[in-house]
Parts: C-alpha cells; structure tokens; sequence
C-alpha cells in the first residue's frame, strides 16, 4: 500500500522559511511524478512544486518560483520543499502527491496523496 508522510509545517513569520520532507513507501518511487501541492481555506487544492519523472527538471508555479526549491532523494523515496522568503499568502495546507506516470499538474491527475502538513505564515 503507497503512503506519503509530510512532516516538516509550522507556523513562522514573513520573511523566514521552512523545509517540508516526504517519506514515501510501499513501491519504489523512483520512476514515479513526485510533487507538493497546497490548499488554503475556501480555495481549490493547486500545484506547487513537482518532478514529472526521477531525472527531469524542477517545475514549479509562478507564484513560488524562485522562493521555492523542491528535491528529490530515490534512494531515500523522500521529496523535499525548502520553502524561503514565505508570505502570508503561502498558508494552507501542504500535500505531498505522487503518481505512477504525469498525467498533467492538477490535482485529478494525481493517484496518491499524504495527510497534509499545515504551513501558516503570519505577517
């Protein structure tokens, strides 16, 4: 059974950062679309951060690019965000997603999802 476990939120001011990790088990990730996705509150669930496949480049979305880093470590099936210069406007709820193939960055494309990881950011 696939599980992805985020760990990693916290509540910090403007300005800081944050790491994210996910630990991913139960098949062998390395081939998978790994990526980060994140809700705030009466909001849709939307991409963040992702790898379509192990060895491809980073993708992320504009609001986050260049504040964000997303990595990955196959042979510790773990993904990692390091979130810098966060806003008031990254607080949701973080949820590292996984799928055996990209089919696309939104949230129907994707097969597993972790628990989430709450990130809130005050100003």
């Amino acid at each position: 059974q696939v599980q992805l476990v985020e760990s990693g939120g916290g509540l910090v001011q403007a300005g800081e950062a944050l790491r994210l990790s996910c630990a991913a088990s139960g098949r062998t990730f390395s081939s998978y679309t790994m990526g980060w996705f994140r809700q705030a509150p009466g909001k849709e669930r939307e991409f963040v951060a992702g790898f379509r496949q192990s060895g491809a480049s980073a993708e992320y979305a504009g609001s986050v690019k260049g504040r964000f880093t997303i990595s990955r470590d196959n042979a510790e099936n773990t993904v990692y965000l390091q979130m810098n210069s966060l806003k008031p406007e990254d607080t949701a709820v973080y949820y590292c997603a996984a799928s055996p193939s990209w089919r696309g960055w939104w949230a129907e494309s994707i097969a597993y999802w972790g628990q989430g990881t709450q990130v809130t950011v005050s100003s």
